[in-house]
């Protein structure tokens, strides 16, 4: 069990997995001390609001959509990229919404996810042996550019910024209006299905939407444009938030600030640390050592955290972990991603559900389909199987049914990017688009993991949405997408 006194930079008598090793410590310290004088990215009641929306998550009475990008680049901080994948963000949480009839918690892979794990410190680039890419917020991908740059988390703080910034404007300016919810990017798809799909919910959602109009159930400048004095109202603003995992433990104590706890009504006011440089972090695979450094610095911040749960993670070492991060038990705070790969999920899951059931930690169980399922094409790309990704997902589902327990949300790596004629990446082989190995060539854009695009982001959507539908309405019929896609080779 760790030790109860907790400050900041307790995590430096632990040993840190995946740490960086800066040639400059001086140079690293120096611009530590100017980040933590920097103002914050996010604050403690947008925090709070996080871990009371997670809390219903977990009672199952909301539905969580983690997704974005493997890691972010300083170069993809641009007004087209940003609004893609705000845009995809929308559009799969409105299919959510219409299908499940349940709140969705959006949040984001954005505005501070740079930093990636390695397997190895070095990578063999020709004939030479090289430090590793880390990320960057710490090296170039360049080989040439490979020694640790401090400047970097400098660099890292005001790219966070700027997205973060335009991310609100977006969302507070009627970009997230449900009036207009085909301005998301939707004219590029190309798969006749998912056209067909989204067009039926949102002339569902005018519909309904006229009608509320219509009965006086709006004040009616919620359907005038914002630009021209309209209200936002509860169909123009929605709750979105960053997250990114916390892998780079020097920069995350920088922007570790306390504050009072936000709406706690206590008197005096209690006090805790927030980590301000995202809204949630989660500690990743490669670094939930119970006595490494990240898991006694995620202990003692007050931002809900996920922990991402593997096929090597014994029972008894998950239950281990909760007592150590929320001894408390206190809702809204963990959040469980499971990433086992379609072929692991059957002989660990069930036991992991069980063990956390008899321990009666709250947590929010989250399916991340994607990690455990890559693998190289034959022309040499890092790819994934998108049937591989629902059979994991399918899986998933299933499992958490017959356990007597739920699916709260899904994590996934996925980006609305597009080109200048229009047409989206193409990294992960199948969907409802057919790409094959042949196809990966063509906007093969990731230079970290592969994601899915957006038509393959709606794919998912749908079939998701679908199962909470006949859920809901207590059939077990399929939609058109979740039929072409079972009846077809998904590659």
């Amino acid at each position: 069990m760790a030790d109860l006194k907790w400050y900041p930079s307790s995590w430096k008598s632990k040993s840190a997995a995946q740490a960086v090793k800066y040639p400059d410590q001086q140079h690293l310290e120096r611009v530590l001390t100017k980040i933590n004088a920097l103002p914050p990215l996010v604050t403690p009641a947008e925090v709070e609001r996080l871990r009371f929306q997670l809390a219903a998550v977990q009672r199952n009475e909301a539905f969580l959509l983690h997704a974005g990008d493997c890691a972010e680049s300083f170069d993809a901080c641009t007004q087209q990229n940003i609004s893609a994948k705000i845009g995809l963000i929308l559009s799969f949480s409105l299919i959510l919404i219409w299908g499940g009839r349940l709140p969705v918690v959006r949040i984001g892979r954005i505005a501070g996810q740079y930093a990636k794990p390695r397997s190895s410190g070095t990578e063999k680039i020709g004939d030479r042996e090289v430090v590793s890419f880390r990320g960057d917020n710490v090296n170039g991908l360049d080989p040439n550019d490979r020694t640790p740059d401090p400047e970097r988390l400098l660099s890292a703080y005001f790219h966070s910024t700027a997205t973060l910034n335009y991310v609100r404007g977006l969302l507070t300016s009627g970009f997230a209006s449900l009036h207009h919810p085909r301005d998301w990017s939707l004219s590029h798809v190309r798969s006749p299905a998912l056209r067909s799909e989204f067009e039926k919910i949102t002339q569902g959602l005018s519909d309904a939407l006229d009608f509320s109009h219509t009965i006086g159930a709006d004040s009616g400048k919620e359907s005038v444009p914002f630009d021209r004095g309209g209200d936002r109202g509860v169909l123009g603003e929605v709750d979105f938030y960053t997250s990114h995992e916390g892998l780079m433990l020097d920069w995350e104590q920088a922007m570790t600030r306390e504050f009072n706890i936000a709406g706690s009504g206590t008197s005096p006011k209690e006090k805790s640390f927030y980590n301000t440089s995202a809204h949630f972090l989660w500690v990743g695979d490669r670094t939930r050592q119970l006595d490494g450094a990240h898991i006694e610095y995620f202990r003692g911040i007050r931002n809900p955290i996920g922990i991402k749960v593997g096929p090597s993670l014994e029972n008894e070492e998950l239950i281990r972990l909760l007592e150590v991060v929320n001894p408390n038990k206190e809702s809204g705070r963990v959040t469980l991603i499971t990433r086992y790969g379609a072929g692991k999920i059957g002989d660990h899951l069930a036991g992991h559900i069980e063990a956390v059931k008899r321990s009666k930690h709250p947590v929010a169980w989250v399916c991340d389909p994607m990690h455990g399922n890559t693998l190289t094409s034959s022309s040499g790309f890092k790819t994934r199987n998108f049937g591989t990704i629902i059979s994991e997902l399918t899986s998933c589902i299933s499992i958490h049914a017959a356990c007597g327990s739920r699916l709260g949300g899904v994590s996934l790596e996925f980006t609305g990017e597009i080109n200048d004629e229009g047409f989206s990446v193409t990294e992960c082989l199948g969907g409802s688009m057919e790409l094959s190995e042949e196809h990966l060539g063509l906007r093969y854009q990731s230079f970290c993991d592969p994601r899915l695009n957006f038509e393959q982001s709606l794919d998912v959507a749908f079939l998701i949405s679908n199962y909470f539908k006949e859920e809901r309405l207590g059939g077990k019929g399929e939609n058109s997408i979740y039929a072409a896609l079972r009846g077809r080779k998904t590659v």
